[in-house]
């Protein structure tokens, strides 16, 4: 990747000068390949360099984190960054999003970089220096806030890369877009939000962008590694509410009731047998939970309503569609015959699509992985049944998603606390990595192309 082929100005047409033919061939090439090694170089030094900056970027906006479509003060932290680097700002995109221009001084494709700045309702347990203590306002209550899921690191981490590209505005043969979005984790209930809103405004638009880079920080696998996987390598993911209307009655006479709690019960149960009697299993997962169920206040009364809110998570479309149906199914049958009034929203408040890497750009682009973490440290991996609305941008042109480790070399996986947990917790050593990742993805891509289009 990255090597710039130029053609010969002046071809040599004697048989007796074949010898000073085959240098001249090589002497592009080599050229070339000297061009490519210096930029990897500079990448190399500059991330090393800027390794301080980026960890320090990154406690400060873990200590000061902000709810999906709340992100007020990170996105101004972000855009004074990127306006001090020169380059072309737009905020208060998709409600505080912000988005950069960098336009290299050379013509080429158009390169974005993605990544996510929201934080969630959960309270730190980590003993750091830097832990957060903030608050914040959810669903009409007040919570703690914590970047219990690493994005704040891939924040710092884009700071970084803006940083350090923005220094060779000059070798760019292209343009790259840095896309800082909110609402990953979805927007609050009512609102629109995330890298839908964010496309749905023209994001990848003006200039058009041609692929999509992006990183998920990853606390259960170890600095230094990285792994990714071809076409689904995360689920897509919709949530559902199912609402069972009956007829309430006193405890003690059952028989009067159009009982929703054991209605309710059986459509559980009858949801668990879609994966496991329906799907096959043998080919890929898929996921069907219900995670909430409400209904009913005191011991001696059956209730009139219960409301279940579940997710569904699978790897193909196909899939997606099939199990949908048969959610809707399975509950508005059981619902008739227990003589209740069943209601399937589906999705509710949330459907992001498959998160899929283009095998194509996925071939051409692991070399410089390889390149940059050791071909040994980048993993195939089986697919997760977690979401990522990155998947919308990968909807829309080609992409290429990678998981960055963060957890400490030595310590087991078994031992490392889940994302979205008050243990959570990122061995910032791994941040580098990430750094060059994308620099490299970014700039061996547009030398790649550029030199396609000549």
């Amino acid at each position: 990747m990255g090597i710039i082929m130029k053609p010969m100005t002046k071809p040599m047409l004697k048989a007796g000068l074949l010898g000073l033919l085959s240098l001249a061939l090589f002497q592009p090439t080599s050229y070339a390949n000297n061009e490519s090694n210096n930029v990897h170089q500079q990448i190399e030094q500059v991330a090393d360099s800027l390794e301080r900056k980026v960890i320090d970027w990154r406690r400060h906006i873990h200590q000061n984190p902000e709810l999906g479509n709340r992100e007020f003060e990170t996105s101004k932290y972000i855009a004074t960054h990127l306006r001090a680097l020169g380059l072309e700002v737009k905020t208060e995109v998709a409600h505080t999003g912000v988005v950069a221009v960098l336009k290299g001084d050379k013509p080429g494709p158009v390169v974005a970089l993605r990544a996510d700045m929201d934080a969630l309702p959960v309270k730190e347990r980590v003993d750091l220096p830097f832990a957060s203590k903030a608050v914040g306002e959810y669903m009409g209550k007040e919570v703690p806030v914590m970047h219990a899921c690493g994005h704040d690191t891939h924040v710092a981490i884009l700071m970084g890369v803006a940083e350090l590209l923005a220094g060779m505005q000059s070798e760019l043969p292209g343009t790259v877009k840095f896309i800082f979005q909110p609402a990953e984790e979805g927007p609050p209930p009512g609102e629109e939000g995330g890298a839908e809103l964010m496309v749905k405004q023209g994001v990848l638009k003006n200039p058009d962008v041609d692929v999509v880079f992006g990183l998920h920080i990853s606390a259960g696998t170890d600095v230094g590694k990285i792994n990714i996987r071809k076409r689904g390598i995360m689920a897509s993911s919709d949530d559902f509410k199912i609402t069972i209307n009956g007829k309430q009655a006193h405890g003690s006479t059952p028989w009067d009731s159009v009982d929703p709690i054991v209605t309710a019960s059986q459509i559980v149960n009858s949801l668990q047998t879609i994966v496991s009697r329906h799907m096959p299993l043998t080919q890929q997962a898929s996921v069907v939970t219900v995670g909430s169920i409400h209904g009913g206040v005191r011991s001696n009364i059956i209730p009139e309503k219960v409301e279940m809110l579940g997710t569904i998570r699978t790897l193909s479309e196909i899939d997606r569609t099939r199990i949908h149906e048969m959610v809707r199914k399975k509950a508005t049958l059981i619902g008739q015959t227990m003589g209740a009034e069943v209601t399937v929203e589906l999705p509710y408040s949330s459907a992001y699509p498959v998160t899929y890497n283009d095998p194509d750009l996925t071939d051409k682009m692991l070399p410089t992985l390889e390149a940059v973490a050791g071909a040994e440290n980048v993993i195939t991996i089986p697919p997760i049944t977690g979401a990522e609305d990155f998947s919308f941008y990968a909807r829309e042109v080609p992409g290429v998603f990678f998981f960055l480790g963060g957890k400490p070399k030595g310590l087991p996986a078994s031992e490392a606390a889940p994302h979205h947990t008050p243990d959570f917790y990122i061995d910032e050593s791994g941040l580098k990595l990430g750094v060059k990742a994308l620099s490299r993805l970014a700039v061996d891509y547009l030398q790649a192309h550029s030199a396609e289009s000549k």
